[in-house]
């Protein structure tokens, strides 16, 4: 039974995610859903904490699995990735008028490219993943990749507090306070690719020449 208990943990992840995005559909800025945007605080927390200790408990009981190596990237970023497409949604918008022109910002900090660039690193990053894995080599997570996801995972319930309890309208260095962890997060999301973007060249020495085709 000890063996199962970190995939059971894993697999909580996605229920507790969609948890966390039906809690999170109720919410609208900057006063409608207040209860309900911090219960979708609450339940992704219960969502990070069970992604930090189903890899603990797997790696000191030994049970690591490839059911685990593959759902638990997999659940992770069904809650990191959703969290910030609904972060960059309609339901964190901010309206403003500017000379008879409406201009539209987010007070989550969360644009739309934003979360572009987050999913463009993700899905470069899972590329290079199976070329590697398919060569026969190990593909382990680098400390940029380890440090990038406990940004995200730390920014996200700190902004999502901010803006449901404080909204920004009224409070401008809450604003302040998200825009810069967001493009912190950005940063760092980008820099974590980099490594792997070096890592290509590595790939393509072990490319078959025309001699081994």
């Amino acid at each position: 039974m000890r063996q199962q208990i970190p995939n059971i943990l894993t697999l909580l992840r996605v229920v507790f995610a969609g948890c966390f995005f039906g809690a999170l559909s109720l919410y609208r800025f900057p006063e409608t859903g207040i209860f309900w945007g911090n219960v979708a605080i609450g339940l992704f927390v219960i969502a990070a904490i069970t992604d930090a200790l189903d890899g603990h408990l797997a790696r000191r009981w030994k049970v690591v699995s490839n059911f685990g190596r593959i759902m638990d990237p997999f659940c992770d970023k069904v809650l990191v990735l959703g969290a910030f497409i609904y972060l960059s949604g309609g339901r964190f918008m901010v309206k403003e008028w500017f000379d008879d022109d409406r201009l539209l910002t987010m007070a989550s900090g969360v644009y739309p490219w934003m979360v572009v660039v987050i999913l463009a690193r993700e899905l470069f990053v899972t590329s290079i993943r199976g070329v590697t894995e398919s060569q026969g080599r190990a593909f382990g997570s680098k400390f940029s990749g380890k440090l990038k996801m406990i940004l995200q995972s730390i920014a996200i319930p700190i902004v999502l507090l901010l803006v449901v309890n404080w909204p920004s309208e009224e409070h401008d260095v809450i604003f302040w306070i998200c825009n810069s962890l967001m493009w912190l997060t950005i940063f760092i999301t980008i820099w974590s690719g980099i490594p792997y973007l070096i890592g290509i060249r590595s790939l393509m020495s072990n490319e078959p020449t025309d001699k081994d085709r």
